[in-house]
């Protein structure tokens, strides 16, 4: 299945390692480096390099057990290309070049051919890139194949003509950025009436995260298993440049969650707050602000189980008529502890953005609420707040707000988890997990800076002269 000399490399390197051998040969001392690589034969140091298991992340390696499809979901340069492509080797390749390996047919899918080709056959992390050169297929550009010396394919095929699928069948497939595809529930269907050869064919989904339906019916199936990874797990292979600008422009954003962090954004059905609305609605930084208040939804409980206690900064500038006014919610300061914990955080909340007014949920806490934040700060200016109606219903006209594009998301305000909230909020109720506590905060902050104030508006007389 490797190359001659990588079975006596993983062997040498396995006494010693719990991690990959590349993160063992960065932490180790020069001494057993050199021990480790005077102890390789001259066969098994040629082949080290191409050796993906010594070098690989975790997310790169496939799990155990009987799959049917490994889904590797991950940011940006997150190293699933190269997953991928090794995948198609280690299911092609036999012990020797010419000896049958567990594939003979494969499917390579992409959006286009032309995607296919040159990202998943001719990339620099593609099948051509990461193969040694006695096992290196030769690339048919009329048949767009890949033919081993051991008689296995790799057939190129493209989401958009998926028809093409319809006739060939396979033993193994590798799919990629799945969930771009504009026809990807129509591609993946034909795909799995095509894997019908061999014992078990299997197949890999490397791609970013999205929410589309047929990506969470994959990861739903019982059949199904998946690894994970962010961009940053592959930052030794990465410009820092990008690094460093990318998570400064996305870092703490929704789009940054998904993009970056490779997390699955699911949209709650009739959800008050779409992913759209939220991307639309950042900005770079705020103006000058007429009023700043920190908004607190404080924990029931303390401890391990309890919950987090919502703690969100905002400001607005209400010039002119309440329409003109324009809300921005600048910081998540959420934390999870005790009441002394985020009491003390609320304050520091509000010294950082200069805030002049904490307000805080008391339905719960009554009096206890105010007693806990004046034990940090005698003299806080607060006001408690009492919900007289539902979740869903408070929220709605602070939703409303966010469609007439009134409100704005601050990118460095750390808002990916608040954001995640928004998106699973109904006038039903919360329909995420635990306790929508970030939520709670903005509604309150927003109620505070311009709903009660907008009720409360009169029209300036002018009197003549």
């Amino acid at each position: 299945m490797w190359p001659a000399g990588s079975e006596e490399a993983a062997s040498t390197l396995a006494p010693h390692e719990t991690r990959s051998g590349a993160a063992w040969l960065a932490c180790a001392e020069p001494a057993e480096v050199d021990e480790f690589l005077d102890g390789l034969s001259e066969n098994a140091l040629l082949s080290l390099p191409w050796l993906f298991e010594f070098w690989a992340l975790p997310h790169q390696l496939p799990p155990g057990g009987d799959w049917k499809s490994w889904v590797i979901m991950g940011g940006r340069g997150a190293g699933k290309t190269r997953a991928g492509s090794e995948w198609v080797r280690r299911m092609v390749e036999g012990p020797t070049a010419t000896a049958p390996g567990r594939c003979h047919r494969l499917a390579l899918l992409g959006e286009t051919y032309e995607q296919a080709r040159e990202v998943m056959v001719m990339g620099e992390s593609g099948i051509l890139a990461c193969s040694p050169p006695d096992r290196r297929p030769v690339w048919e550009a009329g048949r767009r194949r890949l033919v081993w010396a051991n008689g296995a394919t790799a057939t190129v095929y493209s989401a958009h003509d998926y028809e093409a699928l319809r006739g060939p069948q396979f033993d193994g497939a590798w799919v990629d950025e799945l969930a771009k595809w504009q026809k990807a529930e129509e591609a993946w269907d034909m795909l799995q009436f095509a894997l019908r050869l061999g014992e078990h064919p299997q197949q890999v989904v490397t791609t970013t995260p999205k929410n589309i339906a047929v990506l969470k019916r994959i990861l739903a199936n019982a059949s199904t298993v998946t690894t994970h990874a962010p961009t940053d797990a592959n930052r030794a292979y990465l410009a820092e440049s990008f690094l460093t600008e990318v998570a400064a422009r996305y870092g703490g954003t929704r789009q940054g969650r998904q993009e970056l962090e490779g997390v699955l954004l699911d949209d709650v059905e009739g959800a008050l707050w779409s992913s759209a609305m939220l991307e639309a609605c950042r900005v770079e930084r705020a103006p000058k602000l007429s009023r700043v208040v920190v908004a607190v939804d404080p924990a029931v409980t303390a401890g391990r189980a309890s919950d987090e206690c919502g703690i969100v900064v905002a400001g607005v500038v209400c010039e002119g008529e309440p329409g003109n006014w324009r809300g921005y919610v600048l910081e998540d300061a959420t934390v999870k502890g005790s009441p002394m914990d985020w009491a003390r955080a609320a304050i520091a909340a509000m010294d950082r953005h200069g805030a002049e007014r904490l307000v805080a949920e008391v339905n719960q806490g009554g009096d206890l609420v105010e007693q806990v934040i004046r034990q940090v700060d005698p003299l806080v200016p607060f006001r408690g707040l009492r919900a007289g109606r539902g979740k869903g219903l408070r929220a709605e006209p602070v939703a409303a707000l966010y469609e007439q594009g009134r409100v704005k998301h601050l990118r460095t305000g750390n808002l990916g988890a608040l954001e995640d909230q928004l998106t699973q909020m109904t006038v039903r109720g919360f329909e995420g997990r635990g306790s929508p506590d970030r939520l709670d905060a903005l509604v309150w902050a927003i109620h505070e800076l311009m709903i009660e104030p907008a009720a409360g508006w009169r029209r300036p007389q002018v009197r003549g002269l």
